[in-house]
């Protein structure tokens, strides 16, 4: 059997080796249209940056050492422009020599990948304005910054990509702006857990403006104009797209295979299209969700990987089924530490999904520890089953092993109410004994069972100031000093209980907020145990203040 794939970085290679591994008798070609084959591109931002110093260092494979230790050949440069699944055969230009030939094939394995979105009508400046999707970029940014002497980058785009390279290219020195068209930074978190993001980024430096559109980019003099709307204009020496991916699939469009609208390759369980012999994986495929089994495309390393290990498996003949795709994520910005598995509220709402939620801000490690830190939480479940739908983490160490707890019991369906019976590995310099995980689960089960009753920072200025609910501050002196909600009485948590009967009407519900959420969830139970209906703020005052900055 003869297998032929297209696309030789993430999924195409990683496909090609397990096939290799399962059958030693299968003839395996890939025809990859860069000229590098298996390399990191999620690497790319940090050689930009000087973090990673050599562009060697960012290639994983060579078409030699593909040949000598896997037995498969790679033809590098070599670009397909049709397939025929009639009968069986692509058409194939040779980059390098301009000829064209055809080749033949029993199955074939599509791994384009995705091709960064660039507005048709803005200017194609390849020493000024760019993308970042191979190694090829890369060398071209990190080449013009160095001739140029840049001082000054615009960031179009505020997702994974575009706050990356801002981190590196801060760290060369250069000023930079982001301008981002949502309300927020990073499209996988919720506006409130975004908030601290944006708050890091200026206290790094780094320009964060958002709900702004780029309505124009023009190269004049040497520099990129950006125009942005009520006539604001802002120069830079280089300009860096990050607007998200598309399908790279346009040379498909004849080849009768079923897409989407975007473009994507849709694919079953078992990775395969539309055609019985043509599998496909990657960023440029349509996929099911893990939660409701919703159509999806994800364009992650780390999923492109595990489609690309079910294609093969089917091609050599094994049951394999991809169950689908939860988008767990994490991305380094500074020191910060960004995550999030499963759904944000957008994605729950538009599943029509009745859900709940809650905030954490707890500590990484024991405080006394040297250099400790405190991370945020938040966490949607659904209310009838109390499985867990997603949750997203901003902090500074330990976030990465959280989140893979949660991305972990998201996909087993563990209760969220169970994670407190987890039992994780606690010392000092890692954690704490109950674990922020713990804490999740404890406050999942307070919920669930009524012990205590939310509200949340968008409900907090909607409240009524006319005295026919009592709202209520328990923070310390100090604390509200340095800031405070309109409208919330003083009485710090330590005093409740001896002066609640003479100052709080016992008739009227009572919305309680300190800091983070512990003191009020304390205070809270306090005012059940004298008769009061109380509410804690989720998140507390700390989060409310986030979301007004």
């Amino acid at each position: 059997m003869k297998v032929i794939i297209v696309g030789g970085v993430a999924g195409g290679a990683s496909a090609a080796t397990r096939l290799r591994r399962l059958s030693e008798e299968t003839e395996i070609l890939i025809l990859e249209k860069g000229p590098h084959i298996s390399f990191s591109n999620c690497s790319l931002p940090y050689y930009v940056g000087g973090v990673v110093p050599k562009a060697e260092q960012l290639l994983a494979q060579s078409p030699q050492s593909f040949k000598e230790r896997y037995n498969i050949e790679v033809r590098v440069e070599h670009e397909v422009l049709r397939v025929d699944p009639k009968n069986h055969t692509l058409e194939v230009k040779d980059l390098h020599s301009g000829e064209t030939y055809v080749e033949k094939y029993d199955k074939l394995l599509l791994a384009p990948g995705a091709q960064p979105v660039y507005p048709a009508s803005w200017p194609r400046d390849e020493e000024r304005i760019f993308t970042l999707r191979t190694v090829q970029d890369a060398l071209r940014i990190r080449q013009e910054i160095v001739a140029k002497k840049a001082k000054r980058a615009v960031i179009v785009g505020g997702g994974a990509i575009g706050l990356e390279m801002a981190e590196n290219l801060s760290k060369l020195g250069l000023q930079v702006t982001v301008v981002e068209m949502a309300d927020h930074l990073v499209a996988a978190l919720d506006y409130d857990l975004a908030c601290e993001v944006r708050a890091y980024a200026q206290r790094l430096g780094i320009e964060i403006l958002l709900g702004q559109g780029v309505e124009e980019l023009r190269v004049e003099a040497g520099q990129v104009k950006v125009k942005l709307p009520q006539e604001r204009l802002l120069e830079a020496d280089i300009v860096l797209l990050s607007l998200g991916v598309r399908p790279d699939t346009a040379w498909l469009k004849d080849s009768g295979l079923e897409l989407n609208p975007r473009g994507a390759i849709i694919t079953d369980s078992g990775m395969a299209t539309s055609d019985p012999d043509i599998l496909a994986v990657g960023d440029a495929v349509e996929i099911r969700d893990l939660l409701e089994g919703q159509a999806t495309s994800i364009a992650l390393a780390g999923l492109a990987h595990k489609e690309a290990r079910v294609a093969a498996d089917r091609l050599a003949g094994l049951d394999s089924r991809f169950q689908g795709a939860q988008g767990t994520a994490i991305l380094k910005f500074g020191e910060l530490t960004v995550a999030s598995t499963g759904y944000n509220e957008r994605q729950a709402r538009a599943a029509n999904l009745d859900y709940d939620k809650t905030y954490i801000y707890a500590d990484a490690k024991v405080p006394i520890y040297p250099q400790a830190s405190k991370m945020s939480v938040k966490v949607l479940w659904e209310r009838s089953t109390q499985r867990l739908l997603g949750a997203q983490i901003v902090g500074y160490e330990g976030v990465d092993k959280r989140i893979d707890v949660l991305a972990t019991a998201l996909r087993f369906k563990t209760p969220i109410t169970q994670l407190v019976q987890l039992e994780l590995a606690y010392a000092p310099p890692f954690g704490t004994a109950k674990d922020v995980i713990n804490y999740v689960g404890m406050v999942a089960d307070n919920v669930t069972s009524g012990r205590l009753q939310q509200f949340f920072w968008d409900e907090v200025d909607a409240l009524p100031r006319d005295g026919s609910c009592t709202l209520l501050d328990v923070r310390t002196l100090p604390e509200r000093n340095y800031g405070y909600i309109e409208g919330f009485k003083h009485l710090p948590l330590d005093e409740l209980r001896a002066r609640a009967a003479q100052e709080l009407p016992l008739d009227k519900p009572v919305y309680v907020h300190c800091q983070s959420g512990l003191r009020s969830y304390l205070a809270c139970a306090i005012l059940r145990g004298l008769g009061y209906k109380a509410w804690s703020l989720a998140g507390g005052y700390r989060l409310y203040h986030l979301t007004k900055g």
